[in-house]
């Protein structure tokens, strides 16, 4: 497999991997609606939540995946910092929540966007951390940067 097809594999999986996250953050909505109709009235503002926030997690995945190939480089999960994924996470939110800002949205969703992105890019940091420690990221050799080897966020393998 190509260089430039791993590399897009791979944005495309981290961005599923946000999506699954926004589908169990839309779940959770979903549920509270079915048990209290009427305890708040935001969760009637939608009525498929599960889906809607899946691929808006989706969206905001592959920017976060992009971020994390241009400016993590070529290093390892172990040299980046939580500090780090989570400003990167934020971002990839904030760019989100100014197009909707610009569509006349509140700033409530834009805040809320941003901090479940930058919980996302934590969780993903952790999750990579977790799978290279398992050896699911592949061999030492193979898992050694982002940009460079390794079936890493953004990573391929030699």
């Amino acid at each position: 497999m190509g260089r430039w097809t791993r590399r897009i594999r791979a944005v495309i999986g981290l961005g599923l991997l946000w999506a699954l996250g926004g589908l169990a953050v839309g779940a959770a909505i979903e549920l509270v609606d079915n048990v209290l109709p009427a305890a708040h009235g935001f969760t009637r503002q939608v009525d498929m939540w599960p889906q809607t926030l899946a691929l808006l997690a989706f969206r905001r995945g592959v920017v976060f995946a992009v971020l994390v190939a241009l400016l993590g480089g070529r290093r390892r999960f172990e040299q980046f910092t939580y500090g780090q994924f989570t400003a990167w996470g934020a971002l990839a939110g904030l760019a989100f929540g100014a197009v909707a800002l610009a569509l006349g949205a509140s700033l409530v969703p834009v805040v809320i966007t941003t901090l479940l992105s930058a919980f996302g890019g934590a969780a993903s940091l952790g999750l990579a951390r977790a799978a290279e420690a398992r050896g699911l990221l592949g061999t030492a050799d193979r898992a050694t940067a982002l940009g460079d080897g390794g079936h890493a966020a953004i990573g391929e393998g030699r």
